[in-house]
């Protein structure tokens, strides 16, 4: 029950995406594919995802499934492009809804519908299914965003941005609907779930002064040396630092290109009258502690404008 796996890293934004397979029946699932994407520009482009076709050609694999642990803030999924390829489902958890629900809202997306339909599968936690002959179940893994899923697919666990790297702690938590506890909690429910040998694989790493950036660790040594989390570290203690790292951070780049196309599946919008495709920058309004307006104390606008 062990697959082969294998990586593309995406320097821009520190993301690894990954093809993984069952080497008996050489069926693979690709997880978190990245698309090119220049904000300056507004060029899109596929490199990184031809990578990843290449390893699927270069290994003789039949895709089965593009899965997403997320929508994500950093970068642009490239599903609709490998999806033309390989007519795999695309899945996602089943919470997409949710933050599809609250990003119509921030960008005024009267057309887009809020009910997971972009996508073929919603997972529910604890749901399996199966890479060729390998076993795979999905876990609700929220505390970065509220829809963040986990894959354990034999002995590796592709955690997405759940955790990184023992020397790099978490991820954030501030954005809309982000909770450290929930990461906290998802990260030993992970703990308690998996034994130590089980491999990690992560969606982002920056490296350090004394190594690279890199992509795979253990549940045993993110229980015993993660620096946020490891060695017994209270619910409360990591909250608190959480929380206060999470102040001091700037926006990801691409944030507002990014979820608007990610709640659509990867979708750019549909082009307008003129042919051409625009994407929404919302005035004075989007912050790492945004809320919709119904949810906010002062009526219209949001707490973090």
């Amino acid at each position: 029950m062990k697959p082969e796996v294998r990586h593309v890293f995406h320097p821009p934004s520190h993301t690894f995406s990954y093809v993984v397979w069952d080497p008996a029946t050489r069926r693979a699932a690709i997880i978190d594919p990245v698309l090119d994407f220049d904000p300056a520009s507004g060029r899109s482009e596929t490199r990184t995802a031809q990578q990843l076709m290449d390893i699927v050609e270069a290994e003789g694999l039949t895709v089965d499934w593009l899965l997403e642990t997320h929508a994500h803030a950093d970068h642009i999924m490239a599903i609709p492009w490998l999806k033309a390829r390989f007519e795999a489902p695309v899945a996602i958890g089943r919470r997409i809804t949710e933050v599809q629900e609250r990003f119509a809202w921030l960008f005024n997306l009267s057309d887009l519908p809020t009910d997971g339909s972009q996508f073929d599968r919603l997972f529910a936690d604890g749901e399996t299914f199966a890479i060729g002959d390998i076993p795979a179940r999905v876990m609700h893994t929220p505390g970065h965003t509220s829809d963040h899923i986990s894959y354990v697919i034999g002995d590796a666990v592709f955690v997405g941005d759940t955790l990184f790297l023992p020397d790099a702690g978490t991820a954030r938590c501030d954005f809309p609907a982000g909770s450290a506890t929930d990461l906290y909690r998802s990260i030993h429910r992970l703990f308690a779930e998996l034994p130590d040998s089980q491999r990690v694989f992560v969606l982002h790493d920056y490296g350090t002064d004394e190594r690279g950036p890199t992509n795979q660790t253990t549940i045993g040594a993110e229980r015993a040396h993660n620096i946020h989390v490891g060695d017994d570290a209270s619910e409360s203690a990591f909250v608190a630092l959480r929380e206060a790292r999470d102040a001091t951070l700037p926006m990801p780049t691409l944030i507002l290109p990014a979820v608007q196309v990610n709640i659509r599946a990867g979708h750019f919008p549909p082009p307008e009258a003129n042919g051409i495709r625009y994407l929404k920058v919302p005035i004075d309004e989007f912050g790492a502690h945004w809320k919709p307006a119904s949810d906010s104390q002062g009526g219209e606008g949001s707490p973090g404008g």
